[in-house]
């Protein structure tokens, strides 16, 4: 195997960095006029008529102000562009929060989702750190509007999605939106010291354990508003992009990471037993999805039995396994996660890497052949952006802190 592949080797290293450098290039005409991002097409071109979305733009945003801290200035005013976007056309300025996003002619997208939320909070605190202009007073105004109306105290957990004039809420809870809470929380901690954020976090992750333990280690993504879980939602549309059926390998693998980041900045005391919960998540996710049906890569969904139903592979879900492998390896020692990494890193260059634009491919049916059923296109930069660098950086830190410490 060749050695760019391997974890801690030099070759590995640099491949990764230029990874990074061309996605970094890949994405640059992502801002609008307004500051929101445009959603990316095949080549990076953008596609206004799909509008521009306040969860794409806040993660161009984390994105960029990252690549400014990692010593190249000229991703500073791409960072504020976005900045620009989350401050103005995104924000409502009325009712408070982020609009869902806004359509090609400037209508808005319905609806106040926590996800979008979650990701504005990440942005600001990685611009924050970037020492980009208004970062602080974004954040606090992120902070504000989530600790008002998304997260429930009394559950430990937040609530999914509002109307656009957040007169009423929606009684669907989901995880996804939680797990991208726990990053965002963490960031928070790591960026301004706020503890409260990180024991939240805390409390999130305790749920989520507790559910996917009781579930053979498969979480349930979907929930009743009184948090019941509703294992056979969407059956009907098994590859809905947010809300899937069945289990989803990505997210259980995605989870293990930031279970293992809480644990080991937040619990020492209990840090053995989460890693623990932490690697069932990630072998139980792997041993479903990995070469599950014959071909490589990483099946989008499973049954509740671990059985593919979606077969499509997703970019981010190799750019989680990336991550978390390294990470165990970190945290653990044991080499299957250090191979593991390898040959992830294989399909990658052999399957999902876009060798002529420089990004990657987001979308592979079954035999790996480029598809845009679920993904059309390249949306955005960053679970791919961020596993070229996690694997480097220090399990317990969020990634724009760690790279601010360096």
């Amino acid at each position: 195997m060749e050695r760019k592949y391997l974890l801690d080797t030099e070759e590995n290293k640099k491949f990764l960095e230029e990874l990074r450098r061309n996605l970094l290039d890949f994405g640059r005409k992502f801002p609008s006029p307004g500051g929101g991002s445009y959603y990316l097409g095949d080549d990076g071109t953008p596609w206004p008529e799909k509008g521009r979305e306040t969860w794409i733009t806040s993660r161009m945003a984390h994105v960029y102000s990252i690549g400014y801290m990692l010593g190249g200035a000229e991703n500073g005013p791409l960072a504020d562009a976005a900045l620009k976007g989350l401050r103005g056309e995104l924000h409502d300025s009325a009712h408070g929060g982020w609009y869902a996003g806004l359509n090609a002619d400037g209508s808005i997208m319905p609806s106040k989702q926590c996800y979008a939320h979650a990701f504005v909070i990440l942005a600001a605190s990685s611009a924050l750190l970037a020492d980009r202009k208004g970062a602080k007073e974004l954040l606090d105004n992120a902070l504000a509007v989530y600790d008002l109306r998304f997260w429930d105290e009394a559950e430990g957990l937040s609530r999914d999605t509002w109307d656009t004039d957040f007169t009423t809420p929606d009684r669907y809870r989901g995880l996804n939106a939680n797990m991208h809470t726990v990053e965002a929380f963490l960031a928070v901690a790591d960026a301004v010291g706020d503890e409260t954020y990180r024991v939240r976090a805390g409390r999130i992750i305790d749920r989520v354990i507790g559910w996917a333990r009781d579930n053979h280690w498969r979480i349930p993504e979907h929930f009743s508003s009184d948090w019941i879980p509703q294992l056979e939602m969407n059956q009907e549309r098994p590859d809905d992009p947010f809300k899937p059926y069945g289990a989803t390998p990505g997210h259980g693998i995605e989870w293990a990471r930031l279970i293992t980041q809480w644990a080991l900045s937040a619990d020492k005391k209990s840090a053995a037993s989460c890693i623990e919960a932490a690697e069932h998540l990630y072998t139980t996710a792997v041993g479903d999805a990995w070469n599950a049906d014959g071909a490589p890569g990483l099946v989008y969904t499973t049954d509740w039995s671990g059985c593919p139903v979606v077969h499509d592979r997703m970019h981010w879900t190799l750019a989680e396994a990336i991550n978390t492998s390294a990470v165990l390896y970190r945290v653990t020692g044991k080499d299957q996660y250090a191979q593991d990494y390898a040959q992830f890193m294989v399909y990658l260059d052999q399957a999902v890497l876009d060798h002529k634009t420089g990004s990657w491919l987001h979308q592979l049916d079954w035999n790996n052949q480029v598809i845009g059923t679920v993904w059309p296109g390249k949306s955005d930069l960053y679970h791919a952006f961020q596993s070229t660098l996690i694997p480097y950086l220090p399990p317990e830190l969020s990634i724009a802190a760690a790279i601010a410490k360096q």
